[in-house]
């Protein structure tokens, strides 16, 4: 037994799951009419209603009693002050510094963070407004009209996600493309559509070591100078996003278009950074400001309010509730606001590599499920594809419904239909259907008795599904940098509760490592002593790649 198992916090939940089996979320609505105003939070534009979930006031106490006993108030603070929270890479975490608005320094090792900080945002904001006024252009004098990011991972999925979430308030003559795969399609298909002339690549990978990063940065460089680029132009069409300056400057970029982030800056965390400049070319400096003054609220909002009002830590313990008292193994995130339908992609960077650890802060092994597996598609297409087992699937998956309550576009019939169903397929979770309901509604249909008898069973279910809505006037810069940092302290909080480290990803280099024997592998034929399966799967492709090239 683990030391958060054994604790009396997490003993007397336990007790209250108990208790609570056979309660009823229909049960609780019938019973408290305060139900709703007493189960809702609201900061930064963010309006939580929790009042679907199988919780009382007693559950909510000893959550919030539990995350007392983990001192989540002492780790809140530490997060924002800087402390080392990544002990085994021995690294603060320090995202936060990077949407700072108040005057507070923000110290590292002596050292106040924030003069860099804010040298590092004007040297972007120059560079925007230069591409985007055309004095800085191609090696030919044509300004530029496609900018491609070329990451992986943290310099890939947040961009592209915020990029995409405010689509409506894009710069006009710029369009901003990503590419991440190293499925050679993903940039051929890119690179298809563009004119070097007026394409600037944005190459962003903190050690500029990155395999896939840098294969597709490499095959970039070359299309640009197969298409008539010189080695003198790649310094006018190139830029990095990096901490390596001199892999930078070697590939043909030059210093004053390196634009730097620290190691206190996880991938994952990362938008916020100079990894941001692809937000910034797609909207304007002033906006991506705006979105970092939205998370910078909500990490005043987490840093201060009392944990029983603070969206955080409600959302973080509610997730503990349901993943670790009522066995839900997934968790699904449906915006009902499809700008926002790169979202769930990049919440599964931000909580499964996060918190999918199987051992503690100190290395010993877990007795208890951390990370969900999170999944989701924007509403009103998952009714058509996953919505059948939220509803009456024998696994408890909880979801996060989002919706805006103005829409970017004058379809405002189509908005009404977004919201409607959005609240009903919510409320259906909840409700449920009983056996009554449904015989009353094939009566009421005129159903033959004897086909009722038959579909009967087939459209009850139980309800009794938890989930969150969250509610937003319109989806602006301010307010998704709120939803953004929303997530983020969410997962943190989770983390501090499970007593693990959130800020490293060690799961991930093993298959890093073998990638790069196997390559060897696949291209010289010698095996190095893989499994048998794997060593099979090699001999079967080199076979049918030798089979294709002999075909021409």
């Amino acid at each position: 037994m683990s030391r958060l198992t054994e604790s009396s916090a997490w003993h007397d939940l336990v007790c209250h799951r108990q208790r609570m089996a056979n309660v009823t979320m229909r049960g609780l609505f019938a019973d408290d009419p305060g139900r709703f105003p007493r189960h809702t939070a609201e900061a930064c534009g963010l309006f939580l209603d929790y009042s679907k979930n199988r919780v009382t006031d007693e559950t909510l106490g000893l959550l919030m009693a539990l995350a007392r006993s983990c001192n989540l108030e002492l780790w809140r603070e530490g997060l924002i002050s800087g402390r080392r929270l990544n002990q085994t890479e021995n690294r603060a975490v320090l995202h936060t510094a990077l949407r700072n608005r108040s005057d507070r320094p923000v110290m590292l090792d002596g050292v106040n963070l924030m003069p860099e900080i804010h040298s590092v945002a004007r040297r972007m904001s120059r560079f925007v407004d230069d591409i985007h006024f055309g004095v800085i252009t191609g090696a030919t004098g044509r300004p530029f009209k496609d900018v491609v990011n070329i990451g992986i991972g943290g310099s890939d999925l947040g961009p592209l996600m915020v990029s995409e979430a405010l689509r409506p308030y894009q710069t006009p003559n710029l369009r901003v493309r990503y590419v991440s795969n190293v499925d050679a399609s993903h940039l051929y298909e890119t690179l298809d559509w563009l004119d070097p002339e007026n394409t600037l690549f944005i190459i962003t990978s903190k050690t500029f070591t990155t395999q896939e990063t840098m294969t597709n940065a490499k095959t970039a460089r070359d299309w640009f100078l197969r298409e008539g680029g010189s080695e003198a132009d790649i310094a006018r069409h190139f830029v990095a996003v990096s901490t390596n300056e001199a892999a930078a400057r070697a590939f043909g970029i030059g210093p004053e278009t390196i634009f730097n982030f620290w190691d206190w800056v996880g991938g994952r965390f990362s938008l916020w950074s100079a990894v941001g400049l692809p937000i910034a070319l797609t909207v304007g400096m002033d906006r991506f400001d705006e979105l970092l003054a939205g998370a910078f609220a909500m990490d005043e909002h987490f840093r201060s309010a009392p944990l029983e009002a603070n969206l955080p830590v409600l959302l973080g313990m509610l997730g503990i509730w349901s993943i670790n008292f009522w066995d839900a193994s997934a968790y699904a995130v449906v915006p009902y606001d499809q700008y926002l339908h790169r979202l769930p992609a990049y919440l599964q960077q931000l909580d499964m590599e996060s918190n999918g650890k199987s051992v503690d802060r100190e290395g010993l092994p877990v007795d208890y499920a951390t990370a969900p597996v999170l999944f989701g598609e924007p509403g009103t297409n998952c009714q058509h594809s996953f919505f059948q087992l939220l509803h009456q699937g024998r696994h408890l998956i909880p979801v996060d419904f989002l919706m805006a309550a103005e829409s970017h576009v004058p379809f405002k019939a189509h908005h009404q239909i977004l919201l409607a169903n959005g609240l009903a397929q919510a409320e259906a979770l909840m409700r449920g259907r009983t056996l009554d309901e449904a015989a009353a509604e094939l009566a009421a249909a005129g159903t033959p008795p004897e086909l009722a008898a038959q579909l009967l069973p087939h459209k009850v279910f139980e309800g009794n599904r938890p989930s969150n809505t969250l509610l937003y006037r319109k989806l602006d810069p301010f307010t998704l940098g709120a939803l953004i940092a929303l997530y983020e302290h969410k997962v943190f909080v989770q983390g501090i509760i499970w007593n693990i480290n959130s800020f490293d990803q060690w799961g991930v280099e093993l298959g890093k490592t073998l990638a790069r024997t196997l390559l060897q592998d696949l291209t010289t034929g010698v095996s190095t002593g893989q499994d048998s399966s794997t060593a099979g799967q090699v001999r079967w492709l080199r076979e049918r790649m030798a089979a294709a090239d002999s075909d021409g």
